[in-house]
């Protein structure tokens, strides 16, 4: 049985501190519950609120810094991508090329991502259905990426009104296309812009989610996490501390040996 994808990290690099004792603590969890583990964090939030929110670090100190921590920890890697230049620069570095959701019928940034030959997670959009994902496989197609490295993340639609609402069946929809599928329950439960100038977030509601989309048959689960999420530069709202974190792989864990 293959083992449960954990993509995890905080939204963004902050610092090499910061990002160390993430990565540190979230690859020795996923070794205790045998999980299959990714590192994430973003060197770049493109697509902040406020032009006054912290974006992060940029392209050239961002990879630097997580390649220091994939040498060092020995993790594998996902961050985003916004631009089709950042695709080659990134490659050297991620194991995992991410399609943030407002970029995902972007074809140009598919096609870029995709010709580096690395994993391409996308996340769905919030406005796009189910099967209307079937267009962008395609595009990473186009390129001779093989099916095997595409990911499809699902983390909610929107219908205005600062809200997302999962509808679980995308998931199985989703794996009917014949790739993996994982279910982001840190973004699922974002409020968008919800704080006028920031985005807000209900995280007391991320366990149910991540539980749930896991007993749908999510091959894996994104999560941001930070030591403390009240200080984290972005979408502090809507993650899971450590301690938090930990309760839920071990809830995840025991799901997994149910074998639903």
């Amino acid at each position: 049985m293959p083992k449960t994808i954990i993509i995890a990290g905080p939204c963004v690099i902050e610092n090499y501190d910061m990002l160390m004792k993430s990565a540190e603590y979230l690859k020795k969890l996923c070794q205790d519950f045998d999980f299959d583990f990714i590192f994430k964090a973003s060197f770049d939030k493109a697509n902040r609120t406020s032009i006054k929110s912290f974006r992060g670090p940029g392209l050239d100190e961002g990879l630097k810094l997580l390649a220091q921590v994939k040498q060092q920890l020995n993790v594998k890697i996902c961050t985003d991508i916004h631009e089709n230049s950042q695709a080659n620069p990134t490659s050297e570095v991620a194991d995992i090329l991410q399609i943030p959701a407002f970029l995902c019928r972007q074809t140009d940034l598919l096609l870029a991502a995709a010709s580096t030959g690395k994993i391409v997670n996308v996340k769905k959009g919030q406005f796009l259905s189910a099967n209307e994902l079937q267009n962008v496989i395609a595009k990473l197609k186009s390129k001779d990426l093989e099916q095997n490295k595409i990911m499809l993340t699902e983390r909610g639609n929107s219908f205005g009104y600062q809200n997302l609402v999962v509808d679980f069946r995308n998931i199985l929809i989703m794996k009917s296309f014949g790739v993996k599928v994982l279910f982001d329950a840190t973004h699922a439960v974002q409020r968008p812009a919800a704080m006028g100038d920031k985005s807000g977030g209900d995280s007391q509601f991320v366990p149910y989610l991540a539980k749930c989309g896991i007993v749908c048959g999510a091959d894996g689960l994104f999560l941001e996490t930070h030591q403390n999420p009240s200080e984290a530069l972005s979408d502090g709202a809507n993650m899971l501390d450590f301690d938090q974190i930990q309760v839920l792989l071990r809830q995840i864990k025991a799901l997994e040996e149910l074998n639903l």
